[in-house]
């Protein structure tokens, strides 16, 4: 009874392991992604996980924790960066099993692994290509609920 007590009390750090409830909501109230259906997500602060604006908007909190936070594009998945929409030659999507359209995502091999983008427009020889995220230039709201904070002793 006594670590349950005390793991209710620890407060989230650089790194504490985390289970959380959370769902990502656009302003207009759409949800994105949800855990609350399902299983908890659980994660150590600074693992990569969680991108570094959410994390931020947990740091101190402690079990038991529930709130709504609106995040700023520049703190969820970045304001969307023009310079990564590109034209591309059209001959670079030879082989496709799906029709070449806009709003198929397609996936590139990038020196770090792979670039998805998004084709937003089909051109007579090239394919215009967003590989911004999705979700960059979107305002975000975090609903997160604390289940549980472990700190490292």
């Amino acid at each position: 009874m006594t670590d349950l007590i005390a793991s209710e009390q620890a407060l989230i750090g650089p790194a504490s392991e985390v289970t959380l409830h959370f769902s990502l909501i656009l302003p207009s109230g759409k949800e994105l992604d949800s855990t609350r259906s399902g299983k908890p997500a659980t994660f150590t602060m600074g693992d990569g996980s969680l991108l570094p604006g959410f994390e931020a908007c947990l740091l101190g909190k402690a079990a038991g924790y529930s709130e709504q936070v609106k995040l700023a594009a520049s703190e969820a998945f970045g304001e969307h960066n023009p310079g990564n929409v590109q034209l591309l030659d059209k001959s670079r999507f030879n082989g496709l099993d799906e029709p070449l359209e806009p709003g198929l995502m397609v996936s590139f091999q990038a020196p770090d692994g792979e670039l998805p983008g998004v084709v937003q427009e089909v051109y007579e020889r090239t394919v215009k290509v967003d590989f911004n995220h999705p979700l960059s230039g979107m305002d975000i709201v975090f609903d997160v609920a604390i289940l549980r904070v472990n700190n490292p002793d």
